[in-house]
């Protein structure tokens, strides 16, 4: 007796929905894989280390505008304190812009994911500058020969920009305990402590406000580099006299 073999036929119909299941499950899988990416991202940049655009010209010649440098914020996370030199990213709330700011909670919360993950420009609020005087210091501008002096000390600033004076504000001030006197190294084009002298709080932030250490440039990538700390400029300035009582610039 032949036996003819016997061919079942497959039904499209059955392929086409496991193909179509089989897509799903991978969409799905890319999703979740995407979601969890950008929770880490922004768990990384809340608490280690945050991408942060520079939007304007007030800390050239070191950091130009479009700059995106990488804040460590765990620079003074264990005990240290911000130091003179430094370049700091801090929240200017109650310092340099008033508390009553109001905005759109929701375009807030999108602008603030952007601006974690270094895709938006930082909020109006955020700024980056250079510390200067810390808490006790007496920052003086100018003595005879147009230096800025900290603690009676001149000091040799080669982070300005070249052509730039230290500062065309005269001033006299001294650093209130847990505060900072901070400044832009494009000292003509930048907002800084000095604008703020006669408002609430003299210019000064608070050290709770800052942010983190600017460590790093990460893009664009022909300036890959680290931040210049310029701490080499203050290492002739002495430490604040416990009384407070500093004496005058020397000549």
């Amino acid at each position: 007796m032949d036996t003819e073999a016997q061919h079942t036929e497959r039904d499209p119909s059955t392929d086409t929905e496991a193909g179509s299941r089989s897509a799903r499950v991978s969409w799905r899988r890319t999703g979740i894989t995407g979601v969890a990416c950008v929770l880490f991202l922004l768990l990384l940049s809340h608490f280690v280390a945050q991408p942060f655009l520079i939007p304007s010209s007030s800390m050239e010649p070191g950091l130009q505008v479009g700059d995106r440098i990488l804040v460590n914020k765990l620079a003074y996370r264990f005990g240290s304190e911000p130091g003179r030199g430094d370049v700091v990213v801090f929240d200017g709330t109650g310092s340099f812009v008033r508390e009553d700011l109001d905005g759109n909670p929701v375009t807030g919360l999108l602008h603030d994911a952007g601006a974690a993950l270094g895709l938006a420009e930082p909020d109006e609020t955020d700024f980056v500058k250079r510390v200067v005087g810390v808490g006790g210091d007496r920052v003086v501008c100018c003595d005879k020969d147009g230096r800025l002096t900290v603690n009676g000390v001149p000091v040799q600033e080669q982070y300005v920009m070249l052509g730039d004076r230290p500062s065309s504000v005269p001033f006299d001030i001294v650093v209130p305990p847990d505060k900072l006197w901070v400044m832009g190294d494009h000292r003509s084009q930048s907002s800084d402590s000095r604008d703020h002298l006669g408002n609430p709080g003299g210019g000064m932030v608070p050290v709770d406000k800052v942010v983190g250490r600017a460590d790093w440039i990460v893009w664009p990538s022909d300036r890959w580099s680290t931040v210049d700390p310029g701490t080499a400029a203050f290492d002739a300035v002495p430490a604040p006299p416990a009384d407070g009582h500093v004496t005058g610039p020397h000549g």
